[in-house]
């Protein structure tokens, strides 16, 4: 993983108002076996970079202490990073490197557990490696180490939510299809059948021994019934169920009222 950020921020600590650069001295590493024994050693020096090849079951091992280079005494640094650089690829990873208070330094990795730090490998491509030194009280520094080869690094498992990050199918919406009317006649055959009970009760009316023309007192009784049928036709229109419960219960008082009033004209 390219991490440029993290790069300019190690850096950064490298810079300091002494004249007293920080190195390395008495460093030397090693690698050893499944079985602990010593395969390779190498002697490490600033001046030139070793080159090592690391097998798969095989663990390496580095120790080196940190000293002032104008006095020769040895200090402990604020920051101490291994950084591994893969120049094929640019992909970098640092590791960082626990220093003691008197300067001696031990780094330590196993193959089959590497640091999370460390960038992917491929066969035969070397990772160059550089020991980046910080303090607030000395000059820092940057000083290649040595170019190591490992083995190439296994497939990455994927991420179980990595699937939702990939593009998704395109969405396609089903509606339900334009309801259809029925012809024409259809339609008017039964708006007559729904009619002609009105028509025979007007027809009829006529025929009644009693007379139904309506009184001043009937009236507000209708009018009454007639804002039912009005408050109905609303709710079908615009209004919620709340709003009719609370508007048919005002008419329907009113109702009430103006029914018994009529009742006791007529008696």
């Amino acid at each position: 993983m390219r991490t440029p950020i993290s790069l300019l921020s190690l850096t950064a600590l490298l810079v300091s108002s002494c004249h007293a650069k920080l190195s390395f001295k008495g460093g030397k590493a090693s690698i050893s076996g499944a079985d602990a024994t010593v395969t390779h050693s190498v002697n490490l020096d600033p001046s030139k970079t070793a080159q090592l090849n690391l097998a798969s079951d095989e663990t390496f091992k580095m120790v080196f202490t940190v000293f002032d280079d104008e006095k020769g005494a040895d200090v402990m640094p604020h920051q101490a990073f291994l950084r591994f650089w893969d120049e094929k690829t640019e992909e970098e990873g640092i590791v960082p490197v626990k220093v003691a208070r008197d300067g001696k330094a031990r780094f330590s990795m196993n193959v089959r557990k590497p640091p999370t730090g460390l960038p992917p490998t491929t066969e035969n491509n070397p990772l160059k490696v550089s020991l980046i030194l910080g303090s607030f009280t000395y000059e820092g520094a940057v000083l290649p180490v040595f170019d190591i080869t490992l083995p190439p690094s296994g497939s990455v498992p994927p991420h179980p939510d990595e699937a939702l990050y990939h593009p998704q199918p395109e969405i396609f919406h089903t509606f339900r299809p334009d309801q259809k009317l029925p012809p024409k006649p259809i339609s008017f055959l039964f708006a007559g059948l729904t009619l002609a009970p009105w028509l025979l009760l007007f027809g009829f009316l006529s025929k009644l021994p009693i007379s139904l023309a309506p009184t001043t007192k009937t009236i507000p009784f209708i009018a009454c019934l007639a804002a039912f049928e009005g408050l109905l036709f609303w709710y079908w229109v615009d209004l919620y169920l709340g709003q009719v419960l609370t508007y048919g219960a005002v008419l329907g008082l009113l109702t009430a009222v103006a029914g018994k009033h009529a009742l006791s004209s007529s008696a």
